[in-house]
């Protein structure tokens, strides 16, 4: 009988240290998990779901344009779900031009008009990690998840590869 009591004193204990812990995250960060803000804290992280897989064409339909669908965007054929940042990326937002396709050269080149492609032929190795650099955005953002994959037509090898963008948008240090 002792023993119980006493496990049932430490359950009661450790869930009032735990309310206890939020309680004073929320008061002092106003925020439940003391101001972390990654993909642990979006529900979709621990939501199991069959990642689709995309032809570069039914990717389009993702763009915006159609206010009753998702908002996705893919960058080297990760596939995320960006509805959460409509403003950002719907029809009129700053960066609209990277939903419903994947243009992972863009990203790194800031050409907004010419490089919305996926072809990252004739990048340098600083430009392939700052395309990583920004997948590992989209992975861990605390909003937008990968839902899947985007497969492209394969590049024409006598395909050019793309000139160097005279209208880029300069890249922050």
């Amino acid at each position: 009988m002792k023993k119980s009591s006493l496990l049932s004193q430490g359950l009661i204990g450790l869930s009032w240290s735990i309310l206890l812990f939020f309680l004073a995250s929320y008061l002092i960060t106003e925020s439940w998990t003391w101001g972390y803000r990654g993909k642990w804290t979006n529900i979709n992280t621990y939501m199991p779901k069959k990642e689709r897989v995309f032809t570069d064409q039914e990717l389009a339909k993702y763009d915006g344009s159609d206010a009753s669908l998702p908002l996705y965007l893919a960058i080297d054929g990760d596939v995320y779900d960006v509805s959460e940042g409509r403003g950002w990326y719907g029809k009129g937002g700053s960066y609209h031009h990277f939903a419903g396709k994947d243009a992972a050269r863009a990203y790194v080149t800031g050409c907004f008009e010419d490089h919305l492609t996926h072809d990252m032929r004739g990048l340098s190795y600083d430009q392939i990690k700052g395309i990583d650099h920004w997948k590992k955005f989209y992975e861990n953002h605390h909003k937008y998840y990968k839902i899947g994959t985007v497969i492209h037509d394969p590049i024409p090898e006598d395909a050019p590869i793309p000139e160097p963008c005279k209208k880029a948008v300069a890249q922050k240090p």
